[in-house]
C-alpha cells in the first residue's frame, strides 16, 4: 500500500501547486472512517482508495481528483455523511465524491434495476465533471485487479460482465485505451478463461519462434527508410491485447494463424506535417493493402483520437499495420482526456459538457422511460463502430455504423428527427432505410406536419433515435387511447340514457385504483376496462347487457336512420396506434364497418360482413359502432386487396401496373398464389383513398384483355 508521504510526493512531482495539506487530511480522514474494515482479500479496506489514488497519479491528475479517490467510498461504506465531507473539504470535493458514490442504498426491485439506475446517475454526475468518470474507472480497475479474491463465481462474473458492457466502452469513449485494454483483459480472464489462456499461449509460442527477432527486423528497416528521407521519428511495435485479438477472430471468423496484425507498429514523428510525409515514404516503399487506410487526423474519432492507419506488405514480406502520429497524439490515444488535463490549461477543469457523445447520452436519458431502457440504448450507443457523415454546411457528425438518414436527423437535433419527411444523400433522394457510409453528405428535409412513424424504430440503430421515437410514440399512443376511451364512455352513457359528467367519473376513480380521469379513459381505450364497467360504477342500476350482436343484425342496424348518430366519432385517431385496420378484410372508407375492442390494442376496424366477426359473438361488450363519416380520410392511404386471375402472357404484370398507376393507385404488395401454363392467380394490395377508388381500379382491370377475373379479396 502506498504510504501517505509517498502519495503526496507523487502528486507534487507533476503538480507543484497541489494542496499538500488537503491530501494529507483526506488520507487521515479516510483511514479514520474505514477503520478496521477488511476487503475480500483480507487487506485493510483503506488500501483500496489509496490504490485508486495511486492509479490516478500515474495519469497525473489534479489534487482534487486524488482527494476524491481517497474519499470515494467513505459516504457509502462508513458512518461519514456527505455533509461531513463537505464541512471538512468544501462543496467542490463533496460534489465529486457524491458523483462517484455507487449509490447501492437505493431500494430497487432487482439487481438489474439497481445496475441500470446507478449507471444513469453516473452519467448525470459525469456530465457535470468528467473527473467523476476518471475516478470511477480507476475504482473499477482496482476492483478488477483484485476480483480473484471474491469467492462467489456468480458475483465475479456479474462484475466482469458489467465491466465489459459499461466501463470498458466508457474508457474507450474518453480515449483511455490503456484503461480499456486492462479492463477488457481482466474481464476476459473471468468470463472466458480458456479462450484467453489459449491466446496467451499462442503469443508465447510466437515469441519462441523468433517473433521478437522478426519484429526487431521490421522496426529497424522502417526506421532506416524513414530516416533516409530526413524525417525525425521512431518506430516501435506492440502486441495487441488478448481480448482485442479474440474479438477480431470472432468478428472476421478467422483462426489465430490467419490474423496478420497481431502486432501494431507505431511511428512517432515531430509534427502533423511529418505524419503525412512519413505516410508518403511508407506508401512509396511498400505495396499498400487496399481498403485498410484511415485518416483519423483530418477526421478525429469522437473521443479526440488522432492517427493515420495504413496497412502495407512491409519488410520480410509481412503484412503489417502502421500507425503514424505525433507524441501528443500518442499521449491522447493512450490516456485520452487525462493527457490534456486541467493543470496544463491554466487550472480550468474540464467539464463533461465538452463531449458530444456525453450530451447524446443525456438526450437519451431525457427520452428513456425507465433506467433499463436507458441502459439498453447507451450500451448500444457505446459499442457501435463509427461512421462519419457531413451536413450540407460541412459540419462532421459521427454515428454508429449501420446508421440511416433518420439516425442522422436525430443526431442533428431531436426536432429535426421528429419532423423528417425525406433525405438526400450526396444530392440524391434516398429511402429512410438506406445505410450511410463514411464521407456521405446528408441533407434532411422536414415538415412541421410530419411526426415519427412507429416503423422507424425497426431500422434505426443509434440510441438517441430509438429513445426519441419510443418516447414520441409512447406519448402519442396515450393521447390516442385517452381520446378513444373518453368517447367510448360518453357514447355508452348517451346510448343508455344516462347523464355523463366529469364529476361523476372523478367520483369512481377509487374503484379502479386510479388517480386521474385520463388514466381511466386510457384503460378503456386500451381495452383493459369496458365503457359499460364505467357506466355501472357511476350508476349501479345500469346492469342490463345488450344482446349478443351478429354481423346480420349489425348490417340491419347500420341501415337504420339512427345508425350514424350512434356511431362512435373517432376522428383524429392515428391508424396503427389506438385504431387498427383488420388485415383479414382490409376495410376502406365507404365500407360498412364495426369496431372490436382488443385488449391492449384499442379498436380494430372490420367490415360488417367479415367472417371473423363470428369469433366475437360471445363478447358483446367489445362491439362498438363506428362510422367512416366521422373519421379522417386525409393522411395515410388505405390498403385494398384484390384477387385476380390473369393470362400467362409476356408483359402481363407490366400492363397491370400501368393500369393501376394510371388510376392513381399504388401497389404495396403482390403475391402469386397459384400458377399454371395458362393462368396466374394472384393477390395485389393497392393503396387507395376509399372503396369507390378501389372500385374504379377494379373496373379498369376488368376491361383488360389479359384479365380473366378480378374481385375484392376478403378474409
Amino acid at each position: 500500500m502506498i504510504r501517505q508521504f509517498e502519495l503526496v510526493e507523487r502528486v507534487k512531482s507533476y503538480d507543484h501547486d497541489a494542496d499538500e495539506d488537503a491530501i494529507n487530511r483526506a488520507y487521515v480522514f479516510a483511514t479514520k472512517y474505514h477503520g478496521s474494515q477488511k476487503r475480500a482479500s483480507g487487506d485493510p479496506y483503506f488500501s483500496h482508495p489509496v490504490e485508486v489514488a495511486g492509479i490516478l497519479t500515474d495519469l497525473k491528475l489534479d489534487h482534487n481528483s486524488i482527494i476524491t479517490a481517497l474519499l470515494h467510498d467513505v459516504v457509502e461504506d462508513t458512518e461519514a455523511s456527505l455533509e461531513t465531507v463537505e464541512k471538512a473539504f468544501g462543496t467542490h470535493i463533496a460534489r465529486l465524491v457524491d458523483g462517484v458514490t455507487k449509490l447501492t442504498r437505493l431500494e430497487l426491485q432487482s439487481e438489474e434495476s439497481k445496475y441500470a439506475e446507478n449507471f444513469r446517475k453516473l452519467v448525470l454526475a459525469m456530465s457535470d465533471d468528467i473527473r467523476v468518470l476518471l475516478v470511477k474507472l480507476a475504482d473499477r480497475l482496482h476492483n478488477m485487479q483484485t476480483l480473484k479474491y471474491i469467492k462467489k463465481e456468480e458475483k465475479r462474473r456479474r462484475i466482469a460482465r458489467e465491466t465489459m458492457d459499461i466501463y470498458a466502452p466508457l474508457a474507450e469513449r474518453i480515449g483511455m485505451h490503456r484503461f480499456k485494454d486492462q479492463l477488457e483483459d481482466l474481464s476476459f480472464a473471468e468470463l472466458n478463461p480458456e479462450a484467453r489462456e489459449s491466446i496467451v499461449k499462442r503469443l508465447e509460442f510466437l515469441k519462441g519462434e523468433d517473433e521478437d527477432n522478426l519484429a526487431k527486423k521490421i522496426i529497424d528497416e522502417l526506421n532506416r527508410v524513414i530516416k533516409a528521407q530526413g524525417i525525425e521519428g521512431e518506430v516501435f511495435g506492440r502486441l495487441k491485447a488478448p481480448y482485442s485479438i479474440w474479438k477480431k477472430m470472432q468478428r472476421k471468423a478467422v483462426t489465430f494463424e490467419q490474423l496478420s496484425d497481431i502486432m501494431a507498429f507505431r511511428l512517432i514523428v515531430k509534427d502533423m506535417a511529418n505524419c503525412y510525409q512519413a505516410l508518403g515514404v511508407i506508401h512509396g516503399s511498400y505495396p499498400v493493402v487496399p481498403g485498410r487506410f484511415k485518416d483519423y487526423i483530418s477526421t478525429p474519432k469522437p473521443n479526440g483520437y488522432k492517427s493515420i492507419h495504413t496497412c502495407v506488405i512491409g519488410p520480410e514480406k509481412h503484412k503489417i499495420e502502421v500507425q503514424i502520429r505525433t507524441a501528443e497524439m500518442h499521449d491522447i490515444a493512450e490516456m485520452g482526456v487525462a493527457a490534456h488535463w486541467s493543470y496544463k490549461q491554466g487550472g480550468e477543469h474540464m467539464e463533461g459538457r465538452q463531449y458530444r457523445w456525453l450530451r447524446e447520452l443525456l438526450d437519451i436519458l431525457d427520452h428513456a422511460s425507465n433506467p433499463e431502457e436507458f441502459l439498453e440504448h447507451t450500451k448500444m450507443e457505446m459499442f457501435q463502430d463509427q461512421v462519419f457523415c457531413f451536413t450540407p454546411k460541412g459540419a462532421l457528425l459521427s454515428l454508429p455504423s449501420g446508421s440511416t438518414p433518420i439516425d442522422f436527423a436525430y443526431a442533428v437535433h431531436t426536432e429535426v428527427g421528429n419532423t423528417c419527411v425525406g433525405a438526400k444523400v450526396n444530392g440524391r433522394m434516398v429511402p429512410f432505410r438506406s445505410i450511410l457510409h463514411n464521407g456521405d453528405q446528408v441533407q434532411i428535409l422536414t415538415s412541421k406536419n410530419q411526426s415519427p412513424s412507429p416503423d422507424w424504430e425497426k431500422f434505426v440503430v443509434s440510441g438517441k433515435a430509438k429513445a426519441c421515437i419510443r418516447r414520441y410514440i409512447r406519448l402519442q399512443e396515450r393521447d390516442q387511447y385517452s381520446s378513444l376511451g373518453h368517447q367510448m364512455v360518453q357514447k355508452i352513457f348517451r346510448q343508455e340514457g344516462y347523464e355523463f359528467t366529469e364529476k361523476g367519473i372523478e367520483g369512481i376513480l377509487g374503484k379502479f385504483h386510479m388517480d386521474q380521469a385520463e388514466d381511466l379513459y386510457v384503460s378503456v381505450g386500451q381495452g383493459h376496462h369496458t365503457a359499460r364497467e364505467v357506466l355501472v360504477a357511476v350508476y349501479p342500476g345500469a346492469r342490463v347487457l345488450p344482446k349478443s350482436p351478429s354481423p346480420g343484425t349489425q348490417r340491419k342496424k347500420q341501415k337504420s336512420s339512427g345508425a350514424k348518430d350512434n356511431a362512435l366519432p373517432i376522428k383524429g385517431l392515428i391508424p396503427g396506434m389506438a385504431v387498427h385496420y383488420a388485415r383479414c378484410c382490409h376495410p376502406l372508407p365507404g365500407d360498412r364497418i364495426v369496431g372490436i375492442v382488443t385488449t391492449g390494442k384499442g379498436v380494430t376496424i372490420h367490415t360488417i360482413d367479415c367472417d371473423n366477426l363470428v369469433n366475437y359473438q360471445d363478447t358483446p361488450e367489445r362491439w362498438i359502432d363506428v362510422s367512416w363519416d366521422s373519421m379522417e380520410v386525409e393522411g395515410p392511404q388505405h390498403t385494398g386487396r384484390l384477387k385476380l386471375i390473369v393470362a400467362n402472357e409476356p408483359g402481363c404484370l407490366g400492363n397491370l401496373s400501368v393500369v393501376i398507376g394510371k388510376n392513381q393507385g399504388n401497389i404495396s404488395n403482390l403475391k402469386i398464389v397459384h400458377r399454371s401454363m395458362d393462368f396466374f392467380e394472384m393477390r395485389i394490395d393497392v393503396e387507395v383513398t376509399d372503396v369507390k377508388h378501389l372500385a374504379d381500379i377494379t373496373a379498369a382491370l376488368r376491361a383488360m384483355s389479359v384479365v380473366n377475373s378480378v374481385e375484392r379479396a376478403r378474409n
